[in-house]
C-alpha cells in the first residue's frame, strides 16, 4: 500500500486554491487546484485521482508542484523548441569538411554526396541528421551541389597540345578557298 501524503497548507494557500478552483480562465489550472485542495481536506490520493479520472502519479505531481510554484505550477509548462542538432560546431564541422577533400579523411571516393557528408559529420559529431535537413544547412551556408567536370589535363602532353593550338590558329587565320559562293564544299589549303 502506498504511504499516504500528508498534506498541510495554510490559510492563504487554501484561499488560493478556492479561489483558482472558481475562478481561473485556465481549464488544467482548476482541475488540479480542486485535486490539491481535496488533498487538503484530507482525502486519499486514490479517491482523488479516481475522481477526476488522472493517475495517481499525476495528482502526486500536481501537489508537489503547487507547493513549490503555487497556482503558476499548477499551469502547463511551455514545452519549447528541442536543442538544435545542428548548432554551431556541426556547422563548423560541415565547413572544415567541405574545404577538403575526402581523400584527406582516408575515404575511397572523390565527391562528397549529402549522404556522404551526413555519415562523416555523424562519426565526426555524433549527431545523426536527416538528409533533408543537411541540404537545409547547405542551402543556408549558400553551398550548392555541381556535378564534377571530368579534366582530363594530367593525362595531356602539354608539348603536343602547345603544338595542335599553334597549328588551328594558322587554320583560322588562312583564308577559306571555296570553288564556287553557293557550294558547300572548300579547297584545304
Amino acid at each position: 500500500m502506498p504511504k499516504r501524503l500528508k498534506v498541510q497548507l495554510n490559510a492563504e494557500q487554501v484561499k488560493q486554491l478556492e479561489q483558482a478552483k472558481r475562478k481561473d480562465k485556465r481549464a488544467e489550472v482548476r482541475q488540479r487546484s480542486t485535486a490539491v485542495h481535496l488533498l487538503h481536506l484530507e482525502h486519499a490520493a486514490s479517491e482523488v485521482a479516481e475522481l477526476l479520472s488522472v493517475t495517481v502519479q499525476a495528482i502526486y505531481q500536481w501537489y508537489h508542484r503547487f507547493t513549490q510554484g503555487g497556482l503558476e505550477g499548477l499551469a502547463n509548462q511551455a514545452k519549447g523548441r528541442p536543442k538544435a542538432k545542428a548548432d554551431a560546431f556541426y556547422r563548423q564541422q560541415l565547413e572544415q569538411t567541405l574545404a577538403s577533400e575526402p581523400s584527406d579523411f582516408s575515404y575511397d571516393f572523390a565527391i562528397w554526396t549529402v549522404e556522404r557528408l551526413r555519415n562523416h559529420l555523424a562519426q565526426k559529431t555524433g549527431r545523426h541528421l536527416s538528409i533533408s535537413r543537411l541540404r537545409m544547412i547547405l542551402r543556408e551556408q549558400q553551398y550548392v551541389y555541381r556535378r564534377p567536370k571530368h579534366d582530363l589535363t594530367n593525362l595531356q602532353d602539354g608539348a603536343a597540345k602547345a603544338a595542335a593550338q599553334v597549328q588551328l590558329a594558322v587554320i583560322k587565320k588562312a583564308p577559306l578557298r571555296t570553288l564556287s559562293n553557293s557550294s558547300l564544299w572548300m579547297k584545304r589549303p
